[in-house]
């Protein structure tokens, strides 16, 4: 089985509940496990969040309205034994320090390519800050996560994946 869809949404808050359903309903209708989908729709929104909130412009403040900046993407592909999200924006991107990628296996966490500076990368933020745990809860729920600008335009992206679990009585899966 193979599910995939893309969605190109404004950089507004009431953007990511759209995106969580989306997600949700198609995994749901395709017989993943309750506690997978709750993992990666938590994921989806805090990549989905991070993109509203860092992505770029919002569309009031370019002249007519709407800029490319007023906009993020989310892709999401279910396939086989996997399912793998990608968020990304056209905003200022991650600093080259930040740019990360992590495989997280038994409960170890192995750094594939090494950061250029060393790794306060994902450091949690004081207690008492509002923000800035997004990241590293990514992190904990995906099994693989890759975090960086694109090349040559900008934006954030965040990728990650996570091995499916299957109700019992999954309908699309074959036997």
């Amino acid at each position: 089985m193979s599910i995939w869809w893309s969605l190109h949404l404004r950089r507004e808050a009431a953007s990511v509940p759209l995106a969580r359903r989306l997600l949700m309903g198609t995994m749901e209708s395709a017989g993943v496990h309750p506690d997978v989908s709750y993992d990666l729709s938590l994921a989806l929104t805090e990549a989905c969040a991070n993109a509203v909130e860092h992505g770029g412009a919002a569309p009031s403040d370019a002249p007519g309205g709407d800029s490319p900046g007023g906009a993020y993407r989310v892709t999401a592909y279910l396939d086989g034994e996997k399912c793998r999200i990608e968020v990304a924006d056209s905003g200022p991107g991650f600093p080259p320090s930040r740019v990360h990628v992590s495989t997280h296996r038994r409960g170890r966490r192995r750094t594939r390519r090494p950061a250029p500076a060393p790794a306060p990368a994902l450091a949690l933020p004081p207690e008492t800050s509002e923000s800035g745990r997004g990241l590293c809860l990514i992190r904990e729920l995906a099994d693989h996560v890759d975090f960086g600008s694109t090349p040559g335009r900008g934006g954030a992206v965040i990728s990650f994946d996570k091995i499916l679990k299957w109700r019992e009585d999954a309908p699309l899966v074959t036997a």
